[in-house]
């Protein structure tokens, strides 16, 4: 399988960010793209911090990539939503070098990722646009939300006293018992200031800000067991989203907290039960059984217009 690995694609004010790609085997034509967009809190991880995207899912004709973007270390909101429009766009800059089709171009998040990637996706192309590969379009085709914060000023009143984080590669990191509120939260740390003395700031920080009538489809994933983000959080954009007349899915998984994305054997403990919901049919919920990275798969295939096929 094609592996393209530490590929320089920016380096804002000198801050060095590196892409990897995995790209299919054998396909008659070239494979859409999904750009996978790490978790940790905005505060760390890097590209690495992903599930095997070989076997999720380039194995499945898709070409697959994940970035770095700028952490609060580094410097604050807007920063890393800048960059990840500068990786959309400069995945379409080398999309023939790389035989790839980045005309149909996903977003694939977990958690902070999750809201990078909701946030470009409902933003538009003039805001948080950064300065590189300014020829190309920062638009993508859909996305995947898994556990993404949505309204910072409101996480804190869902908070479960009594929650128990799960012991997964970002969950771990998260300070226990921190509120979004508090002046170092991670929230307070992204955007550069305490949240609660600049709420103008932080509205312009929370996707649900930014919602309008627009076109691109949104799978929203949220465990009901989750202590770092609030479910409702998820509840909160879906919502908002129908309310828009926006194409929008909602999936909440029993059992399952923070960061399951991380996991390569998370459907080996599936099925799940699955409360799931759709914009296409406001009055049902619908209770059923299945597993997480098939969803995602299938959701993949059927927004992204694939013309490649695996041979």
């Amino acid at each position: 399988m094609p592996t393209f690995l530490d590929i320089p694609f920016a380096a804002p004010d000198g801050e060095v960010l590196k892409a990897d790609l995995y790209l299919p085997d054998s396909v008659d034509a070239p494979p859409p793209v999904i750009l996978f967009l790490h978790g940790g809190g905005w505060r760390f991880g890097d590209r690495k911090l992903a599930p095997d995207l070989q076997r999720y899912f380039a194995s499945q004709g898709f070409a697959m990539a994940s970035i770095d973007y700028r952490l609060s270390t580094v410097a604050p909101f807007p920063a890393a939503v800048e960059d990840v429009k500068t990786g959309i766009r400069w995945l379409r800059s080398v999309a023939d070098q790389y035989g790839v089709d980045a005309s149909q171009l996903g977003i694939w998040g977990s958690s902070a990722g999750a809201h990078l990637g909701a946030l470009a996706a409902l933003s538009g192309s003039e805001r948080f646009a950064g300065d590189a590969y300014a020829e190309y379009s920062s638009d993508v085709q859909a996305l995947v939300d898994g556990y993404g914060p949505t309204d910072f000023l409101r996480q804190d009143e869902f908070r479960d006293p009594d929650g128990k984080p799960s012991d997964d590669p970002e969950s771990i990191q998260l300070p226990a018992g921190k509120r979004s509120t508090d002046p170092d939260s991670l929230e307070s740390l992204f955007i550069g200031a305490p949240i609660l003395e600049v709420p103008d700031q932080v509205a312009q920080a929370n996707p649900i800000s930014h919602i309008r009538p627009q076109n691109t489809p949104f799978l929203i994933l949220h465990g009901l067991s989750d202590t770092a983000v609030p479910w409702q959080q998820s509840e909160m954009l879906y919502n908002a989203l129908a309310q828009a007349g926006c194409n929008a899915e909602l999936v909440l998984i029993e059992g399952l907290g923070h960061g399951f994305f991380n996991r390569n054997d998370l459907d080996e403990r599936g099925p799940f039960h699955l409360q799931y919901r759709n914009t296409q049919k406001p009055d049902e919920v619908l209770h059923q059984r299945g597993c997480i990275f098939p969803m995602v798969a299938e959701f993949f295939s059927k927004t992204l217009t694939a013309k490649a096929r695996l041979i």
